[in-house]
């Protein structure tokens, strides 16, 4: 090989290792669980039928605005939840009872998300951009509603930085999979408890 040649591989080289460093290879980085020490576990009592609790402890209303259906990546989708904003690390917990159907990272979407399935399977609630799992959470795990989830992130495509929880309610048949939900607004299931908050 001549000089040009060993150039050339050189600069691909180079090329190919700048490619790597740059590409996410889905392996999140959890903060420490010392996230989860102070979350409080489940809810002394369960909110009425119909109703769910806010999903991040610490935040209040002002944090939560209806965005469901609104364009994002130029047009090309529509949210399909809402953003609650909140600081890094800040505990998720389940906004109603059910059993943890599937802990999921989506690399382009999502980030570390987790799908709770409610008691008679006709909903999913969507849990994502997760910095981290609460360490009780298992697939197959009940939960109730006030039981940890995870904590506030900015993983998948939330952007870096951008830190909140994307919460979203899906509608399923009882023996639909996880992955085949049909959005629904969440913004007046969770707003309808919040004159009791």
């Amino acid at each position: 090989m001549n000089r040009i040649g060993w150039a050339f591989l050189g600069v691909f080289v180079l090329a190919a290792g700048l490619l790597a460093l740059l590409v996410d290879f889905g392996r999140a980085s959890a903060p420490s669980t010392r996230v989860f020490a102070d979350a409080p576990t489940g809810l002394a009592e369960p909110p009425p039928p119909g109703q769910l609790v806010l999903p991040v402890r610490g935040v209040g209303w002002s944090s939560i605005r209806d965005s469901f259906g609104e364009e994002r990546g130029g047009g090309e989708r529509h949210h399909t939840g809402v953003d609650i904003m909140a600081p890094a690390g800040a505990p998720v917990v389940a906004a109603a009872s059910g059993t943890v159907e599937k802990l999921y990272y989506s690399h382009g979407g999502g980030g570390v998300t987790a799908y709770v399935r409610s008691p008679d399977r006709r909903l999913s609630y969507y849990y994502a951009h997760l910095a981290a799992y609460a360490p009780t959470l298992r697939e197959g795990a009940a939960v109730r509603a006030g039981d940890p989830i995870g904590a506030v992130g900015d993983t998948g495509n939330a952007g870096a930085g951008n830190f909140h929880l994307h919460f979203g309610v899906e509608r399923l048949n009882s023996d639909d999979p996880w992955y085949r939900g049909r959005a629904i607004n969440p913004y007046p299931l969770l707003a309808r408890g919040r004159s009791q908050r």
